[in-house]
């Protein structure tokens, strides 16, 4: 009786064990079969090194399994509802555009649209450029879509960069832009000071256009406003060469001198030719020439004209400015490898291009005009009364 006990004992843990090995063959089984559905690589890339994907809002995970296994990214639309539910993904998800890095394992995939790693794309309008520009610049992105029918108002737009998203409409891109250009004009312009000369946001804008297209340093900016800010208390001219430009090309780059035709041209926006500010900006000026325009330092300075370095050389007289004028000259000579002395290089027809001088104009009493330097014309009397300025 006693050995029959122990051979049924026996009996047990053998059938115990071989249960035990059977359960453990199983798991190593299932571990073996997971691992090669969520950490195996996946399908090759069908060109380059990676797959765009686009995953729409609102779609559910068999309609995202649908367009991964519509792009070659995954091989089983099952295969990945399971291991989404498997990984409590199912419901974690996120639209957007998606790279998916050719053999990426189902694993990575589906971390990658759970962590919402979305290709970002970016569109910059710089600082004094046009809206026509602008709307350059929206044209050639490809990924955006839609037309937009008319050039928006020169001076509507923010100078800023821009995420754009895949199937976003050109003109929803604008209206941003034009939102953060009246949200940002807004709280400028309530930082403004007494010394500014503009009586409105518009007017700001425009003179502001005018500073931001006469230099690309910011350094400069404050001191150009200044002068442009003095010109206009003193009933003088603005004369500023980009005003010409904008007549003539509305916002694009002219590419060659302006002509002295154009120089005479009586554009709406030709400051060689009107008083004071011309009828709209010339161009969607930034943060910093605004804020110049807004809070002009107080300085006597009257006209500035290129250093040859990329800046300005500034000057409170007229004396001192046609010094400057000269030099400037000087260095146009030495580029263009010409004895000193000799005729400035220009393009047949057109003029140099040197800021606040008229070509030709008489220069005042008693003054001695430098060779080759060319004189700015100013009023002889001012007027009885200045702008006055904003409150």
């Amino acid at each position: 009786m006693f050995g029959r006990r122990v051979e049924r004992g026996s009996g047990r843990r053998t059938a115990i064990l071989a249960a035990t090995a059977t359960v453990s063959l199983f798991v190593i089984v299932a571990l073996v079969a997971v691992w090669s559905v969520l950490y195996a690589p996946g399908p090759a890339a069908r060109s380059g090194e990676s797959t765009v994907v686009t995953l729409p809002s609102g779609a559910g995970v068999a309609a995202i399994a649908a367009t991964l296994k519509s792009e070659g990214v995954i091989r089983s639309t099952d295969m990945f509802k399971a291991a989404a539910a498997l990984t409590g993904s199912d419901r974690k998800l996120r639209a957007g555009e998606y790279e998916v890095p050719s053999k990426a394992s189902l694993r990575s995939v589906i971390r990658l649209l759970v962590e919402g790693k979305v290709v970002r794309h970016y569109v910059t309008l710089p600082e004094g450029w046009s809206s026509a520009q602008a709307v350059d610049i929206l044209n050639a992105q490809p990924i955006l879509t839609g037309t937009i029918e008319a050039v928006p108002d020169e001076g509507a737009l923010w100078p800023d960069t821009y995420e754009i998203s895949r199937g976003e409409t050109r003109l929803s891109v604008i209206r941003r832009m034009s939102v953060a250009r009246d949200q940002n004009l807004a709280r400028l312009w309530a930082a403004r000071s007494p010394t500014t000369v503009v009586r409105s946001p518009e007017e700001a804008m425009i003179l502001a256009s005018i500073v931001e297209k006469e230099t690309g340093i910011a350094s400069e900016r404050p001191r150009v406003a200044a002068v442009f800010t003095n010109r206009l208390r003193a009933g003088m001219r603005l004369e500023s060469d980009p005003t010409i430009v904008y007549g003539v090309t509305r916002g694009r780059p002219l590419g060659r001198g302006i002509r002295r035709s154009e120089l005479d041209a009586p554009t709406p926006w030709n400051t060689y030719q009107i008083d004071g500010l011309p009828p709209t900006p010339i161009a969607n000026p930034g943060a910093e020439a605004i804020a110049a325009v807004l809070n002009p330092p107080r300085t006597d300075e009257l006209f500035f004209v290129a250093d040859g370095t990329g800046g300005h050389v500034f000057a409170r007289t007229f004396d001192e400015h046609l010094v400057n004028v000269a030099r400037w000259r000087e260095i146009e000579r030495r580029k263009a490898g010409l004895p000193p002395g000799a005729p400035a290089p220009a393009v047949p027809g057109t003029v140099p291009g040197v800021p606040n001088a008229t070509p030709g104009a008489a220069a005042p009493p008693g003054v001695t005009v430098p060779p080759g330097a060319r004189v700015i014309s100013i009023p002889q009397t001012a007027p009885t009364s200045t702008p006055a300025a904003a409150q």
